[in-house]
């Protein structure tokens, strides 16, 4: 997977899928009253980036984070004070050379988490204390060859010297059962092979690695039920941020709502960052990453809600996030363009049903 805006990196070759979408057209989001203090992301490649991303900005609400194939927060950034977060040809160079490759060094973590903590005390994000019991699940896969072990290893260094406590981390580096993954989020079935770097970059090493990362930052999770049961909503990313496909957002994101969500108040958030090549806008590609990753099968017993948001190629070859300023010059602090939009989905889930929504009473 290419997680930059250049030329594919790798051969395509999409798996094929039949799924019938629950909703054809463009919904809104509904209003679920969530508890928003209970809000966890994960992601993976681009995604992983923009999942740390988010986790920062809003650390305050942020309860746990899982970073699969990405590096560390600011990885492509370089110099000090507000400049250095600016977007640009020079980011483009340290997104290729040190936080994929590293032939032009390996990402300095505890240096990212200094200039983290500067970013903080200017409230361009949210104060670092917020990172304080959060739970981080970090992977890398053995056989990844699009994003260099030290790039990963340096999320680690990152999340300790920014104020996580080294019991709330879990770095999976290799795999219990000895496969090698590739650039992958993994899975236990109907996945490419292990060790594969292609799309659709979900790779079969007999690992539930939906199910490792929410257990990992929700404790109590119960263990898998069966099929999903619960409603997929396709909805207007728009309504979110002016001029969205601009910055490089789909028109539509998609949320799994568990029925219990849909009437009883308090269910969780868990937002999902899909990688380059993973978008439903992506060709070949559809539904996939929602429905194979396996984040859907703990959903509905352990109420939470799962948010999938959307990019396209508007501003990123490949559906990539914004994790280096292709798209916004600012796209680090709580006003990036894409982290806006997606913390304005997270408050429409936490705005209060309305009446009409509750249907009648007695």
């Amino acid at each position: 997977m290419s997680i930059l805006p250049r030329a594919m990196l790798l051969a395509t070759t999409v798996l094929a899928l039949d799924i019938s979408a629950s909703v054809h057209a463009a919904e809104t989001l509904p209003s679920l009253a969530v508890d928003a203090s209970q809000t966890s992301v994960s992601g993976i490649s681009s995604g992983a980036y923009m999942a740390g991303q988010f986790h920062l900005a809003f650390s305050t609400t942020v309860v746990g984070a899982g970073v699969v194939a990405g590096g560390p927060w600011g990885c492509a950034s370089s110099g000090s004070g507000d400049s250095m977060w600016l977007g640009g040809v020079d980011n483009v160079g340290r997104s290729l050379f040190r936080c994929m490759e590293v032939t032009a060094g390996t990402p300095d973590g505890v240096q990212l988490a200094e200039a983290a903590a500067r970013f903080a005390d200017r409230r361009r994000i949210d104060p670092l204390d917020g990172l304080a019991g959060d739970r981080v699940y970090l992977f890398h896969g053995e056989s990844d060859s699009v994003v260099a072990a030290p790039v990963a290893t340096a999320v680690e260094a990152f999340y300790q010297a920014a104020g996580v406590d080294a019991d709330d981390l879990r770095t999976i580096y290799e795999l219990p059962g000895g496969g090698k993954a590739g650039h992958s989020l993994v899975v236990e079935e109907e996945g490419s092979d292990c060790s594969s770097n292609a799309s659709p970059f979900i790779d079969d090493c007999d690992y539930d690695q939906a199910g490792e990362i929410l257990r990992w930052i929700y404790p109590d999770l119960v263990g898998r039920p069966g099929p999903a049961t619960g409603r997929k909503v396709v909805f207007d990313q728009t309504e979110f941020l002016a001029g969205a496909v601009g910055y490089g957002l789909a028109r539509e994101g998609v949320a799994y709502i568990p029925a219990d969500c849909e009437t009883t108040p308090g269910c969780r958030v868990h937002v999902v960052f899909h990688g380059c090549l993973q978008s439903r806008e992506t060709e070949g590609i559809g539904d996939l990453f929602i429905e194979r990753t396996g984040y859907m099968r703990y959903a509905d017993i352990n109420r939470i809600v799962l948010l999938y948001p959307q990019t396209n190629a508007n501003t990123a070859p490949n559906d990539c996030w914004d994790w280096w300023g292709h798209a916004s010059s600012d796209h680090l602090s709580k006003t990036a363009p894409q982290l806006t939009a997606v913390h304005a989905m997270l408050d429409r889930l936490a705005a209060p049903k309305k009446v009409a929504e509750l249907g009648p009473t007695l």
